[in-house]
């Protein structure tokens, strides 16, 4: 057999068996599969963070609802009635939606002689007791709503072991299906999500997330009226409310509509503001035709909402206005404080664009410009994984720039520490032991995304300039050391760089390099030898102190 067919099969009995470890929920088997298995470990981690992203999309995957006349749900015992049939009190007479979990039926009610809208629990009396308890809560939850814009509950019941709940029958069609026919006018897209953002503030003001808003579970009647419906996964929150009926970590919703917290499976951070973006996503949808990320699977979409950003609206559409474009693009930030602080707000917004008035997304209140600037982006939860490695880098340098301290204050005892060589030795020898340790430990934390790549990439050229201080001091004949202030800059450098990609608190830190540099500058003029000790201080505190943030922020994760 040759190698590379040894290899993959290799791989695919390791996968096996820590997707049997994964089920039955033992943990270390990574680790252990690595150690046992060096030839294969970078592989074996790459795929294995492949198939936890790929396991997390499929069980979202029974959450979208279709048009009947698109993809079908998996079979089950409410897909296989008869029509007309008999429930109870209602004769089911067509289909009119069906969805992973349910299924929704046209219906006459026959005690009130009205036509309604019925829905059943998909797999019938086979559904399991979680199910049935997420069928109820839907129920439950849409109860707690009044709301012209959200479709009520006319009742709950249960008819030869099949859960249904019944409706108003809504006679209009999905704004899915209105999509389907181009954009919207801005005008038409402003109205509709205004009217819905209303909707659902009257449902967050009672308790109740939706989380799985989209164009298909929107309504809209002969009179151009909005409802919402299909509170599946709709969630509780605020005081006296616990959890949800699904497991930690799941990814819950459509992915083109979903907001970055919910891809991320982080739902402790699942909040109104949740909802928020799922209505600028609508609003994308309606203004440019289509979804803000549309990838070719479940998959890609999940994998584009988290790593990179909307294409602006008037790039796709160049009849989009730019107000609509602005409060569209609130919507979607992915730091959830920077977007509408409810959805009562976006409603307000998108009213005062309506009536041609000043908007709140064109504000720029100081505090406002303070927040963006410093904010962390999407890809700080990163960091969490370079915690406790940024600590040790820390130590790392700290004692590098006390050893070159040392060698410079001993220059008039040694004289060959007036030359080059010693201090490319202890930087070249100390950074080339200590980068590959740095890079195999990270790589022991799981597979090293794209973002990190590129900050790697980032530092590898940061020390490359530094060693080649040396070499410009020597061509220039200057004494060693002589450019050891440029250190503060190129490393405050690096962090600028840092603070647009991951956090903007990375500008404080890169302040305090350039300081540092001037500050270098100043003491090396008055003779005094302690500069580089100063440097190390404060470039160890750069790493330390964000490396001890995100070490706790990830054992609190943890636990």
């Amino acid at each position: 057999m040759p190698p590379t067919a040894e290899a993959d099969e290799r791989l695919a009995t390791l996968l096996d068996e820590l997707t049997t470890a994964a089920e039955a929920g033992e943990t270390g088997w990574l680790d252990e599969a690595v150690d046992s298995h060096p030839d294969l470990a970078a592989d074996l981690r790459d795929l294995w963070g492949a198939v936890m992203v790929t396991s997390a999309v499929a069980t979202m995957a029974t959450t979208e609802l279709f048009e009947p006349a698109g993809k079908t749900a998996k079979p089950g015992p409410a897909q296989e009635l008869p029509l007309p049939y008999r429930l109870g009190d209602y004769v089911l007479t067509a289909e009119v939606g069906r969805g992973g979990m349910g299924i929704v039926y046209r219906a006459n009610q026959r005690s009130l002689d009205r036509e309604v809208a019925v829905k059943l629990i998909l797999r019938g009396a086979l559904a399991s007791e979680d199910d049935q308890k997420r069928f109820r809560s839907e129920a439950e939850a849409v109860a707690r709503i009044d709301h012209p814009g959200v479709v009520p509950i006319h009742e709950v019941g249960e008819h030869g072991g099949q859960l249904f709940f019944s409706m108003p029958f809504v006679e209009g069609e999905t704004l899915a299906a209105r999509l389907a026919r181009g954009p919207l006018a801005d005008r038409d897209a402003a109205r509709l999500v205004r009217d819905i953002g209303r909707a659902i503030e009257t449902a967050h003001q009672k308790g109740v997330l939706h989380r799985d808003l989209k164009p298909a579970n929107i309504l809209i009647d002969r009179d151009e009226r909005v409802h919402v419906t299909d509170f599946g996964l709709a969630k509780r929150f605020g005081e006296g409310e616990t959890g949800s009926l699904t497991a930690t970590g799941a990814i819950l919703g459509t992915p083109s509509y979903m907001a970055p917290e919910q891809a991320a499976g982080t739902r402790g951070d699942v909040g109104p503001a949740t909802d928020v973006y799922s209505l600028g996503a609508i609003l994308y949808a309606l203004l440019t035709g289509r979804p803000p990320f549309q990838g070719p699977t479940g998959v890609d979409t999940v994998l584009m909402l988290l790593e990179q950003e909307p294409a602006p609206p008037r790039l796709l559409n160049r009849r989009v206005n730019r107000d609509l474009e602005m409060i569209t693009l609130r919507c979607l930030q992915k730091p959830t404080e920077l977007r509408y602080a409810s959805a009562g707000a976006l409603a307000a917004d998108l009213d005062a664009f309506l009536r041609s008035e000043p908007i709140a997304a064109r504000s720029g209140q100081f505090t406002q410009v303070l927040a963006r600037v410093f904010r962390e982006t999407h890809h700080a939860t990163l960091l969490e994984n370079w915690g406790l490695l940024w600590m040790w880098h820390a130590m790392v340098l700290l004692v590098i720039c006390g050893v070159t301290n040392w060698f410079e204050v001993m220059q008039p005892v040694w004289p060959v520490m007036k030359t080059t060589t010693p201090y490319v030795l202890l930087w070249g020898g100390a950074l080339a032991v200590w980068a590959p340790i740095f890079w195999k430990l990270r790589h022991r934390a799981g597979p090293v995304t794209a973002v990190e790549r590129q900050i790697a990439h980032l530092w590898g050229g940061s020390v490359a300039a530094v060693m080649l201080l040396f070499g410009v001091e020597h061509l220039l004949r200057l004494p060693v050391l002589t450019l050891s202030p440029v250190l503060g800059l190129i490393n405050g450098m690096v962090f600028v760089v840092k603070a647009g990609v991951l956090s903007g608190a990375f500008y404080v830190h890169a302040t305090a390099l350039f300081a540092t540099a001037i500050a270098m500058a100043a003491l090396q003029t008055a003779g005094f030898e302690y500069g580089l000790t100063l440097y190390g201080i404060v470039s160890a505190l750069t790493f330390f102190v964000p490396g001890l943030k995100y070490w706790r922020q990830s054992r609190a994760r943890g636990g």
